[in-house]
């Protein structure tokens, strides 16, 4: 799994295995063929575990998993009366790995695959076994949402944060925007057009749409989570552009990050610490800051994470 070219000669003589990385604005999939290599890979919408909690939710996750199994199809020139995938292994942003039944349940009917051939993870615990052998090192991801883990020497996942924005989600684009909207206001309810004035209002406000109270209100209440995550771009934007109060949330976020990664290396010692995620390529404050916060620890720089590519071969050793 190189990311060349995908081998597609013998993709339909084989038995293959699908690996989804599904976060709160995209899923990334791979196929693998029987010897491990990718013959497809691409993206599409994304979901949340949380979502299977009522029918409409069920419903909205098992049609991108259908458009997933279509582009699958179209990729490797699959009939439609050949089934596609053999195995699937997937890691789910909001997946509460202690319940798999409502999440396999969904997997295996809109992908036609059998429950037993499916293992599913969160997505930062896949993403922890894809870069880290046991025992090797911390994961802390932020991308809309923000949580860390780790493989101890048994290879049992350890977690801190990911709690969803309602609870925490430090350091997260989600936090940084919500974070960034409060600011604002608050200025406004001090000096009244003191915030909107200031160069996060400014930012703020041209990514949402206009400069008044209901702009706002619409356009933050009508988001996603992950629609609501983007409008962290208008606070690493404000920070560029000189506004202090921006600058000082980007750190806040490096601060709240390096708390994860710190409550795994207490209780497991010491070990390096890899980061991921978009938010690490917002603005370089959020890494110098954590890395401010973490000075006796070696501290790898985010690099792509080819998840779903590792779920995809994962997939074919379970099966």
């Amino acid at each position: 799994m190189d990311g060349s070219r995908p081998d597609h000669s013998r993709a339909s003589s084989t038995v293959r295995a699908l690996g989804l990385d599904v976060g709160g604005t995209s899923t990334r999939w791979a196929l693998a063929d029987a010897e491990g290599r990718c013959v497809a890979e691409g993206q599409a919408a994304g979901f949340s575990g949380l979502q299977l909690a009522d029918e409409a939710g069920r419903a909205a996750v098992a049609g991108i998993l259908r458009s997933i199994v279509s582009s699958v199809r179209v990729a490797i020139d699959t009939p439609a009366d050949e089934g596609a995938v053999a195995a699937v292994c997937a890691g789910v942003t909001g997946f509460d790995g202690d319940q798999p039944g409502p999440l396999v349940n969904v997997l295996s009917e809109a992908l036609g695959v059998a429950p037993q051939a499916i293992t599913a993870y969160n997505d930062i615990e896949l993403a922890c076994r894809a870069v880290f052998p046991p025992g090797g090192g911390v994961l802390v991801y932020s991308g809309t949402g923000s949580n860390a883990a780790c493989l101890d020497a048994h290879g049992v996942v350890h977690r801190a944060g990911g709690r969803g924005g309602l609870i925490d989600d430090g350091g997260s684009g989600y936090w940084l925007a919500r974070e960034a909207l409060r600011c604002v206001w608050r200025m406004e309810d001090e000096r009244p057009g003191a915030g909107l004035r200031s160069g996060l209002g400014r930012a703020l406000s041209a990514r949402l749409g206009g400069a008044s109270w209901g702009d706002h209100r619409r356009a933050a209440y009508a988001a996603t989570r992950g629609e609501l995550g983007t409008h962290a771009l208008a606070v690493a934007q404000a920070a560029r552009d000189g506004d202090a109060q921006a600058l000082a949330l980007l750190t806040a976020a490096g601060e709240e990050l390096a708390r994860l990664a710190k409550a795994l290396l207490r209780p497991h010692g010491p070990r390096p610490v890899r980061l991921a995620g978009r938010v690490f390529e917002l603005h370089p404050e959020i890494e110098r800051s954590l890395r401010w916060a973490l000075p006796a620890v070696e501290v790898q720089s985010p690099s792509p994470i080819l998840a779903h590519r590792w779920a995809a071969t994962h997939a074919l050793e379970r099966r």
